[in-house]
């Protein structure tokens, strides 16, 4: 919790009537107008974030802890107090009534902890709901629906108790509660990360990364390089909603890995390892997809018994009793209890994120780099797309996949974690006159565009269905197995999604598609975007969201309504990049 005070002073009628008309506060009332103010009955109240703000009952609230408010403290609220004078002249003359210092409750992004707990049978959180009032009947219907129905109407995981997994303490909770409530009403940018409480979790790569002047953000606690600044360049990115000073440093990895080989840490996927002779079982039903065969990986939706997505996953097998799964690093938690809710006998699943690490390497001299480092044959008649295997890079020994999420020839190589600076040493040593360079996420998301992959909580999330976002390619329909969400996906399949994702090319100005904006056609909204960016390869500014099924066809022409201006945009299905996967696939 959160020590929280409000002021309350007497008020006059032409408050309301002033913040109606949208005039000036200074001229609220005339000199004698504090007359009004003496008026039994009438108040305002003013609510301060203070920026001295104060943690309070940092061990636990105390059991006897009721509505009782907390001393007078005006020594924390002085500079509030100063601005809200400033803003309402009046309040200075007439004076502060009274002062209410109570207690807020707080989780570290400042939202509800909700739903069931890993590792606890039938034991359900409904902690930190902030707002009571507003956030209490949302809450309240949510654990319903969760109790009762196994899932939520909506996409919970902004308030699932899950999305801080084990890793989150009071050391890191108390500095990210105060920097919440300290911003809590202060504007976000899309691209703004705030400094409180890291760097926390970090790769041994954090040290090679920062004198590589890394950009850093941050990903369920881990830190995660964005871009590398450029010389001369700060090693920060400006906040802004519009195209950013990264410009031109994303460009040049973007265009590394498109006409050379880049380098990206895997660090941040979610891994696990499932092992036991019921292994391709257990995969089979939890996995609406195909589970491959030894030596293949394959990519496939998890559903939940609604058919909604739960999770995108690559499934990997290493043996008819071993395989290893690879999905988003943020989704840990929500993945695990799922996991734990199905379990299986003969089935053991080990979250192996923090364990296993590596790189991913891609362009097209990505296999000329492979084959310098290691003994295998890594043609490509010999190591073919979506083949998997064991191998020594280097002197370290490795699993090595070939796909990549940048669309392009590529490969992620995974070790343990005590082989990583090896791995690293290696790969860079032996790419040096191949132009081999370091690639961060904005990049990755930029490339990823270029194919229309989408992306795990923009693309895919537990509002939408893989009918609507075209992962219903990856599921396999006729496998014997009585997969979870069987029965809903075969009967939207049979109707057919009401909207489809679609991407789209838009005529932006300087400013990209995030997310979230509205899709206009024929004067109304018909659709909103669910991510978007620079395709630096093409030159080109992409997005993707959802039109009405019925409407979609390429070449459709829209607006997509971007920081308040209607920039036209157009269907446009085929991927800017590999049309046909020649070079992927090759």
């Amino acid at each position: 919790p959160m020590a929280h005070q409000y002021l309350v002073t007497d008020d006059i009628p032409e408050i309301m009537e002033i913040l109606k008309s949208g005039r000036e506060f200074p001229h609220v009332m005339d000199p004698g107008g504090e007359s009004y103010l003496r008026q039994e009955g009438r108040g305002l109240c003013i609510g301060f974030y203070e920026k001295p703000c104060e943690p309070w009952a940092l061990d636990g609230t105390p059991w006897t802890f009721g509505h009782e408010l907390l001393n007078e403290q005006f020594d924390k609220i002085e500079d509030s107090v100063n601005f809200a004078y400033r803003r309402f002249p009046v309040l200075e003359r007439t004076g502060v009534k009274r002062v209410i210092h109570g207690p807020f409750t707080f989780a570290p992004d400042g939202n509800p902890l909700i739903g069931p707990v890993q590792g606890l049978r039938n034991y359900w959180s409904a902690c930190a709901v902030m707002a009571g009032f507003s956030q209490g009947g949302g809450m309240g219907l949510a654990l319903a629906q969760w109790m009762i129905e196994g899932e939520v109407e909506r996409d919970p995981r902004g308030f699932d108790v899950s999305r801080f997994g084990t890793w989150t303490t009071p050391g890191y909770t108390v500095p990210k509660v105060i920097e919440n409530y300290q911003m809590r009403f202060s504007v976000g940018y899309p691209n703004e990360e705030r400094p409180a409480a890291r760097p926390f979790r970090v790769t041994p790569m954090y040290d090679k990364f920062t004198e590589l002047r890394a950009v850093w953000g941050q990903q369920y606690g881990l830190e995660v390089p964005n871009y590398y600044a450029l010389p001369g360049e700060p090693v920060y990115e400006t906040p802004t909603f519009k195209r950013s000073n990264a410009w031109e440093a994303i460009r040049q990895e973007v265009m590394a890995v498109r006409e050379g080989v880049g380098i990206n840490e895997v660090q941040n996927f979610g891994k696990y390892r499932v092992t036991g002779p019921n292994a391709r079982a257990w995969l089979d039903r939890i996995m609406a997809g195909n589970i491959p065969k030894p030596g293949r990986l394959s990519l496939t939706p998890m559903l939940a018994h609604s058919g909604k997505i739960i999770g995108d996953f690559t499934v990997s097998c290493l043996s008819e009793t071993e395989f290893q799964l690879t999905a988003s690093y943020g989704a840990q938690g929500w993945h695990e209890r799922w996991f734990e809710q199905n379990a299986m006998d003969g089935v053991k699943v080990e979250n192996i994120s923090d364990a296993r690490s590596g790189f991913q390497i891609a362009g097209p001299k990505a296999r000329e780099l492979l084959s310098r480092v290691t003994r295998s044959h890594v043609s490509g008649d010999a190591f073919k797309f979506m083949d998997v295997r064991r191998m020594t890079v280097g002197m370290a020994n490795c699993i090595v996949q070939r796909v990549s999420y940048t669309a392009d020839l590529g490969y992620e190589i995974f070790t343990d974690h005590m082989s990583v600076r090896h791995l690293w040493d290696v790969l860079t040593e032996a790419g040096k006159d191949l132009g081999i360079r370091p690639f961060g996420m904005r990049a990755m998301m930029s490339l990823r565009l270029d194919k229309w992959f989408g992306s795990w909580g923009r693309e895919f999330s537990p509002d939408y269905t893989p009918m609507e976002t075209g992962l219903d390619r990856f599921i396999r329909w006729n496998k014997d197995a009585d997969w979870i969400g069987k029965a809903a996906a075969t009967a939207e399949k049979a109707s057919g999604p009401k909207r489809r994702l679609v991407s789209f090319v838009v005529d932006a100005d300087d400013a990209d598609v995030v997310a979230w904006e509205p899709i206009w056609l024929h004067g109304a909204v018909m659709g909103f975007c669910t991510s978007g960016g620079f395709s630096h390869f093409t030159g080109l500014s992409v997005a993707q969201g959802f039109l009405p099924a019925d409407r979609v066809q390429d070449g459709l022409a829209v607006e997509i309504e971007i920081l308040g201006q209607r920039r036209p945009a157009k269907v446009h299905l085929a991927p800017l990049f590999d049309a046909d996967g020649a070079r992927m696939r090759g």
